[in-house]
């Protein structure tokens, strides 16, 4: 459930409390949360509603300025039901704090142990450290075109980028991304090879 970024941060200050989507079947688990830009939010309610049911006051907690945006935005969807979404702030995202970190000697020796693992796992062979040195060159580019520049396919490639984010090691900029203070310690001490590779 893609939220805009002004909508996660009025639901981490608290004056955003719901979300209505259409979906053919709910895309959302009670309790579960997602990251965004704002931090971890949480889903306490997900409750089928019928268009009829809208009130004023649901829009305003939505974020819209009355219900006839709400029913406006709404008509754009493309779901056969319509959901209500209870959201609420859980915590702030720790890969924030995370790559903002520095790692020491035994850090890099750990982030080194879970790159080579991610590597053995591929069987087109390593690729982490590929991306970190792509990313590290290509700072601030379109997605498709890193991904291109590898011969790979954006979706899977994004997703592997998501992987080195959740490391800390990466973070998404308005277009493309870049290493972070974390990721960039990492490349600088290893060269950017991993423990496989020469170095």
């Amino acid at each position: 459930m893609l939220l805009p970024p002004a909508t996660a941060r009025a639901v981490r200050d608290g004056t955003v409390t719901l979300a209505f989507r259409r979906w053919d079947q709910p895309r959302v688990a009670v309790g579960g949360t997602q990251r965004t830009v704002a931090g971890v939010l949480r889903f306490e309610a997900v409750t089928e509603v019928q268009d009829a049911e809208l009130t004023e006051s649901d829009a305003v907690a939505a974020g819209f300025p009355d219900l006839r945006s709400l029913r406006k935005a709404l008509a754009r969807g493309r779901g056969s039901r319509l959901y209500r979404v209870q959201l609420a702030f859980d915590r702030p995202d720790e890969r924030v704090a995370l790559r903002e970190t520095r790692p020491d000697v035994a850090e890099i020796e750990h982030i080194t142990a879970t790159l080579d693992r991610m590597d053995a796992g591929r069987r087109t062979g390593p690729w982490t450290r590929e991306i970190l040195r792509l990313i590290a060159d290509r700072p601030a580019v379109r997605a498709p075109d890193l991904a291109a520049s590898l011969g790979r396919e954006t979706a899977p490639f994004k997703l592997d980028v998501r992987r080195l984010k959740e490391l800390g090691l990466t973070h998404s900029l308005a277009v493309g991304y870049e290493l972070s203070p974390r990721g960039r310690t990492y490349l600088d001490a290893t060269g950017g090879s991993g423990g496989d590779q020469p170095g």
